[in-house]
């Protein structure tokens, strides 16, 4: 929506004086207006959306390999559930700074460096496959939760394993920098399983431990592990997810701490997303349907957890 200044005050403008003092006094006058205009269109109470208006750019982090939430394909461009997401809110961003031509960005982050990239301001929204940890609350602000799940693992179909009880005195892998990783080194402690643990750099290193037998099995988000299964194409068989979940937990999209008005923002766009059907839709495209760049099918129904979620809305920690 343009704004324009007062006729009362382009007429007083208009009449007044043509001493210097006067357009001196005119100039301030309208320099004052045409700041009220712009603060009622941009909250400027919200560091990220001014950072945002100043750039006239938002920057998003993207996950390189985080199948099917945020990854890259064949292209390098950045696909998926969570990403689809993130551009709801660079909608709702683009109006509510109304700049229908605000740039996106995207820098590729991972479970190591995510949280140290949207403290530092590197990046203003992450939206992938990050767990709303109360922990994380220390250092970032999270959204409404997108997605719930349990951390369970993946095994070759053929060694025999079908819980934790069975990985004891054995290598395990996990990504580095997760909840999961933690979660898995406390199982070791706690059930004196004495497990030798690679934390990989990222999922796809990890399942690839499992591949080449360096590891008997990989503890990740359930998701992820259909997701890493559903890409080995004829050899998906070959693998299974099992095991009693360690946790149940919930993705949620990061944002830079102590910003109220864009949380409200990006819970807005999800809670509306979520009970309007749309996610839903979204989660089918993405969970139930052949998804690129190989047409894979995740073949992941909709769990009774997560109508749950849509149906009520919530940024609760997954330790809550």
């Amino acid at each position: 929506m343009q704004r324009t200044l007062p006729r009362s005050f382009i007429r007083a403008l208009d009449a007044s004086s043509t001493s210097r003092a006067s357009r001196v006094s005119c100039a301030l006058a309208l320099l004052i207006a045409a700041q009220a205009a712009f603060a009622g269109t941009v909250d400027l109470s919200s560091p990220t959306l001014r950072k945002i208006a100043e750039n006239n750019t938002i920057v998003l982090g993207v996950r390189e390999s985080s199948v099917p939430f945020s990854y890259l394909d064949a292209n390098g461009r950045p696909i998926g559930y969570s990403q689809s997401i993130a551009l709801k809110i660079v909608d709702e961003v683009r109006l509510r700074l109304q700049t229908p031509r605000l740039a996106v960005s995207t820098v590729v982050v991972t479970s190591a460096n995510r949280l140290s990239y949207v403290v530092n301001h590197q990046i203003d929204l992450e939206c992938g496959s990050t767990a709303h940890i109360r922990d994380r609350e220390q250092l970032v602000s999270f959204s409404n939760s997108f997605f719930s799940y349990g951390i369970r693992m993946v095994v070759k179909r053929k060694s025999g394993i079908r819980n934790y009880a069975d990985l004891a005195g054995k290598t395990v892998s996990t990504t580095a920098g997760t909840s999961d990783e933690q979660l898995l080194r406390e199982l070791s402690l706690n059930r004196k399983l004495d497990l030798r643990i690679i934390s990989a750099k990222d999922h796809a290193e990890a399942f690839d431990a499992v591949k080449t037998g360096r590891a008997v099995a990989f503890v990740m988000d359930d998701p992820l592990l259909y997701g890493k299964i559903a890409q080995e194409g004829p050899a998906q068989n070959e693998y299974i997810v099992t095991g009693d979940p360690l946790a149940h937990e919930s993705y949620a999209c990061m944002m830079r701490k102590g910003d109220p008005v864009f949380k409200k923002l990006a819970d807005d766009v999800i809670a509306g997303m979520e009970r309007s059907g749309e996610a839903e839709k979204l989660y089918d495209q993405w969970f139930m349907q052949p998804i690129p760049p190989d047409n894979i099918n995740l073949r992941f129904p909709l769990s009774p957890e997560m109508r749950a979620l849509f149906a009520d809305p919530s940024d609760h920690s997954s330790d809550d």
